[in-house]
């Protein structure tokens, strides 16, 4: 899962820069990876596509990544930063149940919308590797324990009866819309998602209300 506007943003964040300023031409290839890796799929990008659209040459690709597979783990590292900085941003000072869920649920829903929604990248991206011993599986997986242990903390914080179990259960709502609102009727997702978040808040503490 993940809780972020996926459609890349048009430059690469400052956080994805790591410790240092990139070279324009590496900054230009992680731009160029981060929406053609998205729109179109990890392998059906071809490298020599990656260097033509990034406008660099392929000795350039080479000297700042070494291979596609050192690419691919960059742009699942960043869609994760990208993540959990939203979904901090979404949380708040977790002192209301319903501003609080209600923030987050928001955040899902305005990227469902968003006009380059093309689904979970995290999920997209563990469809393209099935052996989970995989580094980007290992990076996906890691994504969504950090997450659901995030929504936890959060509940514990909000007064939930059953903190773990209610992050779980918002955790495969999220997945679930996200999922659903790309495949079939976005509609019908979000207002599933809706759902579950009412009775969620419902149930944490009333001082928190």
């Amino acid at each position: 899962m993940t809780l972020t506007a996926f459609p890349p943003s048009t430059a690469v964040s400052s956080t994805a820069r790591r410790e240092r300023p990139m070279a324009p031409a590496k900054v230009r290839i992680l731009e160029t990876a981060l929406r053609l890796f998205y729109d179109e799929g990890i392998r059906a990008t071809g490298v020599d596509l990656l260097i033509a659209e990034s406008s660099v040459t392929k000795a350039t690709f080479y000297k700042h990544f070494g291979s596609k597979d050192r690419l691919v783990l960059d742009y699942v590292e960043i869609q994760r930063q990208r993540g959990e900085s939203a979904l901090e941003d979404a949380i708040g000072d977790a002192r209301s149940a319903a501003a609080t869920i209600g923030r987050v649920v928001d955040m899902v829903e305005s990227t469902i919308e968003s006009s380059g929604y093309r689904g979970c990248p995290f999920m997209n991206a563990a469809a393209e590797y099935p052996d989970r011993q995989h580094p980007v599986r290992q990076v996906t997986a890691a994504y969504t324990d950090h997450v659901s242990a995030r929504l936890a903390t959060v509940f514990t914080t909000l007064g939930h009866p059953l903190p773990g179990a209610a992050a779980d259960e918002l955790t495969l709502a999220i997945n679930g819309a996200y999922a659903w609102s790309y495949m079939a009727d976005d509609v019908a997702a979000r207002a599933g998602l809706r759902r579950v978040a009412e009775r969620l808040v419902a149930e944490c503490g009333s001082a928190t209300r």
